[in-house]
């Protein structure tokens, strides 16, 4: 990697985490011996950081055929590491992006860090670490304003159930390591991912300081209990995967390349700021105040667009699920009225 020769680790560098334990070397880094630690349980301790100001994620928009592969990078500066002098990662805060169906509106996504443990090595521009996390899928803002999604609303309202209207009642999407269904935890590796090759669109060799790859398989959405909200959660999910090219189609891989600035020392109050701000969305409507990412390309630059059936696929699970559940959804409603006619 072509890196500024201006780049340079900033003082107070202490180091020696990484090689506090023989187990925790390349090639094949095991980190097992670590906690899993809350990923804002400890930002008290974090002193330096590298901003990911490129995450360029990529995946198989029909599973199974490499020809349909997409890159697209999400909205820059979202995602950060944070660590301590010795070089023990104590947080990481990944990114969000968004999707718009032709039905239901704009749709966020985020990969949320639910846990993490790991070592950078700032020296040697590289690191090691593992994560677990889950998907969050909510309704922007925008969206609010389709009459489709003021009327379920009205309607979850009305029976007393969650609506995913925001991040705290988002739509949970499961993840786990690559093959590996049993383990949620999967890893964070030094250089680019060896599962395919980039486009040149997509390589920041000459910007960043360093980059590292994260892999994760797509598993299924938690279900609440509810036949009514599970089969609207599963809707949404359906319409997004039409909408997004399968971004989260259970058993899909999304992988990604994480291209680094380099290390600069952490500001805690600005870091809880940082990840607090992202955590409610307040400034997001699955876009970033730090500038937008990219659409979705495929490796000859050609855009990614959703299939010309996808309205009807739409229209067709939609009207799945109100035959199957309208008439539960609108008993309250209709109460209501006829408590009020007599």
């Amino acid at each position: 990697m072509a890196v500024d020769p201006a780049f340079a680790v900033p003082p107070g560098w202490v180091g020696g985490f990484a090689q506090s334990d023989p187990a925790f070397a390349y090639p094949d880094p095991d980190l097992s011996s670590l906690p899993m630690l809350g990923n804002m349980d400890n930002i008290g301790k974090l002193q330096r950081q590298q901003k990911v100001l490129w995450p360029e994620f990529s995946w198989e928009t029909v599973p199974g055929n490499p020809a349909s592969r997409c890159f697209q990078m999400f909205a820059p500066d979202i995602s950060r590491i944070g660590y301590d002098n010795e070089g023990r990662v104590y947080s990481i805060i990944c990114p969000q992006q968004g999707t718009c169906s032709a039905s239901l509106g704009c749709l966020n996504v985020e990969v949320s860090v639910t846990g993490q443990r790991g070592w950078v090595d700032e020296p040697e521009r590289t690191l090691a670490a593992d994560m677990t996390v889950a998907g969050k899928i909510w309704f922007t803002p925008s969206a609010k304003a389709n009459p489709l999604v003021r009327f379920f609303w009205a309607l979850f309202a009305d029976n007393g159930l969650p609506f995913p209207a925001d991040k705290a009642r988002a739509i949970q999407v499961s993840t786990r390591r690559r093959k590996d269904p049993s383990q949620p935890v999967f890893p964070v590796r030094k250089g680019q991912t060896e599962l395919f090759e980039s486009p040149a669109f997509a390589l920041h060799d000459h910007e960043a300081w360093t980059v590292g790859n994260v892999e994760v398989e797509i598993g299924p959405i938690a279900t609440t209990g509810d036949e009514v909200v599970d089969g609207f959660n599963q809707l949404v999910m359906d319409v997004f995967n039409i909408s997004s090219g399968n971004l989260l189609l259970p058993g899909n891989l999304l992988t990604w390349n994480v291209w680094f600035t380099e290390p600069s020392l952490v500001d805690q109050q600005e870091w809880r700021d940082h990840a607090e701000k992202w955590r409610k969305s307040i400034e997001a409507d699955h876009g970033s105040p730090e500038g937008e990412g990219t659409p979705p390309r495929y490796f000859d630059g050609t855009p990614f667009t959703p299939s010309a059936e996808r309205l009807e696929r739409e229209t067709d699970a939609l009207t799945a699920y109100l035959t199957e559940h309208l008439e539960t959804l609108s008993a309250p409603r209709l109460t209501r009225m006829a408590n009020l006619g007599s």
